[in-house]
Order: C-alpha cells, then sequence, then structure tokens
C-alpha cells in the first residue's frame, strides 16, 4: 500500500506545527517533512521538538541552499538524527520565489547552488574533514561534531537539470504537478539509467482538494508554483506561449500578481488532485498505479489548526483508499 506524508508549511504558531506532526503519527501517516520557509517558525527548532514527542513517523526538511550555508544544513539534520535515529530524511529543492522573495535573495544559478549543496552535505555526513571548493560554497577544514551519517536525500524539483541531479544521486524524488509527472518521471529514469544507478523512489506531493474551499486556498500559492516552473510544466497544465512569456516577466520582476489573472478555476483542478472524497481516492489510485508512487504527501499550510487536522484526517482515508 502507498505510504502517506504531511508536509507541513510552517504558516501558523510553533505549538501547533508540533500538534500537527504528533497527530499525524496518532492517526497513522508514515512521513512528516516540514518547510523551510524564511521568516516563518524554523524547521530544526519544530523538528527537535516534534522528535521528542514521537516514535515512530519519519521525520524530514525541505530546505534549499540560498537561505542556509550547507554545512549549517548539514549540522541541523545530523542534530534531528540524533533525537529521532534513524528516522530522519533531507529533501533539498532549489529554492522558490515565497522564500526568497521577502528576504530579496537573488535566486541566480538555482541548479548549481542545489548541487553544490548536496556535495557539501554528503561530504560532511561522511564523518571525514572536509576541505572542498564549489562554485557557489566551499568548505575548509570542516568536521561534522556529530561523526557520520547515514541519512537519506532525497530531491523535490520540476526543471529538467534538478531531475536530473535527482536521478544520479538522489535516493528519492518528489514530485509536485499532477499533469507533468509522466514527463518528470521519463527525465529523472533516464538521468538514473545514464549513470549506471536505480531509480530513485517516488512520491508526489500536491494538496488533494476535496471541498472547494481547499481548491480556491489553493489560488494563494499558485502563482508562485508557475513562477518557478520550466516551460515542460506549464505547457502540461495548458497553458499557451503568450501565458509563459508573462509567467517569465513576472519571475524576471518578482511579481505573482502579474500570473494571478492566470489562476483560473479550470488551472486550479488540472494542478492537482480535486473533487468529492470518493472522486479524489480513485483519481488518486490512479495516479499511483499509473506512475508507482512509493508515498503520497499531502500539504498542511492554514492558519488555523482545526482546518489542518480535518485536512489530515480526510487525506489519509483517500490516501490509504478508505473512502469508497
Amino acid at each position: 500500500m502507498v505510504a502517506a506524508g504531511v508536509h507541513i508549511v510552517p504558516l501558523m504558531p510553533t505549538r501547533d506545527v508540533v500538534a500537527l506532526a504528533v497527530e499525524a503519527e496518532r492517526l497513522g501517516y508514515d512521513y512528516c517533512m516540514v518547510a523551510d520557509e524564511g521568516v516563518h517558525p524554523d524547521i530544526y527548532a519544530c523538528l527537535g521538538a516534534v522528535a521528542t514527542a514521537t516514535e515512530r513517523i519519519k521525520l524530514g526538511v525541505m530546505t534549499n541552499g540560498y537561505t542556509r550555508h550547507p554545512a549549517v544544513t548539514a549540522a541541523a539534520v545530523a542534530t534531528v538524527n540524533e533525537l529521532a535515529p534513524g528516522r530522519v530524511i533531507a529533501t533539498m529543492l532549489a529554492g522558490g520565489s515565497m522564500v526568497l522573495g521577502p528576504m530579496a535573495i537573488d535566486r541566480k544559478r538555482p541548479y548549481r547552488v542545489l548541487a553544490d549543496t548536496i556535495t557539501a552535505v554528503q561530504k560532511l555526513w561522511s564523518g571525514d574533514e572536509v576541505s572542498w571548493v564549489g562554485e557557489t560554497c566551499a568548505l575548509d577544514h570542516a568536521r561534522l561534531g556529530m561523526g557520520r551519517q547515514d541519512i537519506p536525500l532525497w530531491i523535490a524539483g520540476r526543471g529538467p537539470m534538478v531531475l536530473g541531479l535527482a536521478g544520479r544521486q538522489a535516493d528519492g524524488v518528489i514530485f509536485t504537478v499532477k499533469p507533468d509527472l509522466g514527463a518528470a518521471i521519463d527525465v529523472v529514469n533516464n538521468a538514473a539509467a545514464q549513470v549506471g544507478r536505480p531509480q530513485p523512489i517516488r512520491s508526489y506531493l500536491g494538496r488533494i482538494c476535496f471541498t472547494k474551499e481547499m481548491l480556491e486556498g489553493q489560488r494563494r500559492t499558485l502563482s508562485f508554483v508557475l513562477m518557478d516552473s520550466p516551460p515542460r510544466v506549464l505547457r502540461s497544465l495548458g497553458l499557451d506561449e503568450d501565458e509563459l512569456a508573462t509567467i517569465a516577466k513576472a519571475a524576471r520582476d518578482n511579481d505573482p500578481g502579474m500570473v494571478d489573472p492566470l489562476v483560473s478555476d479550470d488551472l486550479l483542478e488540472r494542478y492537482q488532485v480535486a473533487g468529492t472524497p470518493a472522486e479524489c481516492t480513485v483519481k488518486l489510485a490512479k495516479m499511483v498505479s499509473d506512475y508507482g508512487l512509493h508515498a503520497v504527501f499531502i500539504d498542511a499550510l492554514a492558519s488555523e489548526i482545526e482546518e489542518n487536522l480535518e485536512v489530515l484526517a480526510t487525506s489519509l482515508s483517500i490516501i490509504k483508499g478508505r473512502t469508497l
């Protein structure tokens, strides 16, 4: 049976992040990821608290190489791994405008930043003393204080270079755009085959919208997703070349307001799994079967804990096929 995961976007008080993770374990979720949202509650402080309050659920970070030096990330993830041995996964991504924009960080060379971050983190997790110079960061006689770490590394991404990197180096991949799943998986698998390594495990992350309010709530973030997506993904969503040009200009100007008019009701439904709980169960089961998915992650991003708790309970039933 497909594994279930929750991806907590911490747009809520820290105590609610911890409470949601604890409830996810109680309900039977297999994974809990927390997003590194910069100016919102800190992922490592949250996960440290979650690690001591849970026993079974696997814990993960979703972070980037812009807002933290890779050595800081390597040490932080290893710290959580000390508190929850063998339960930690590190998911790296290229960084998005929703996080980097408020910090006035220019998203230059995202592939290179991601690749250097992964290299630096993995070198430090070897437990050896490391001196190394990448194109965007470096290490000088650095040694991780916690010693050698055996921590799976996943990549979440949409662009062809990032997906190719996942195929060559990652233990797992998180895909995030429903209509692009097949094309994205092909990029990863081809890259893995070229270097003679096994295909990484496949997971899908997206909100399961089983109410009209949830579908409407997705409107808040979809403009940012479109700005950070490559043309292949945008075309899979049915956008034309003029709309692609508008999105490209919005990305250059860091102006999601230019994209907002493109986020139609139809686009929202194409972007993720939506419908009644029973309809969502059927659609999701077909996706899992068609694409050989290991896990399905759902977003918990509401500011009110009651809404997030409802999302957790109903989404788990949908993922596990219990609503029919």
